[in-house]
């Protein structure tokens, strides 16, 4: 194993590859490309199910809504996902400026 193959002159024969599947995408998926996992995303994206596939979904910025989730494994009942916070925020109850604090609503806030 790991020698090089000669051909009838003694030329040394590259390897041969065996070529990508056409369905494999060859450059990372932009917004709103088909996905298996966030790693076939390009930066700043994230692969996050949409309707019953799975598409690159921009990651969360400061302020944006986000889902908190209360339980382990609910996340894989959504069928509109969102993208995790980016780096340095989480995701957080908002405030509300009154006297009852009503809203359930989370944002990405800094840590």
């Amino acid at each position: 194993h790991g020698a090089a193959e000669l051909d009838e002159i003694g030329v040394e024969v590259p390897p041969r590859r065996t070529p990508a599947p056409a369905w494999l995408p060859t450059a990372k998926g932009e917004e709103g490309d088909f996905c298996l996992r966030s790693s076939d995303c390009a930066a700043g994206l994230c692969c996050a199910r949409h309707f019953w596939s799975k598409i690159c979904k921009p990651v969360l910025r400061e302020g944006q809504v986000c889902t908190r989730h209360r339980r382990k494994g609910t996340h894989g009942l959504e069928i509109f996902q969102r993208c995790q916070c980016a780096e340095g925020l989480a995701c957080r109850l908002q405030r509300e400026h009154g006297p009852a604090d009503t809203s359930r609503l989370h944002t990405c806030q800094r840590h």
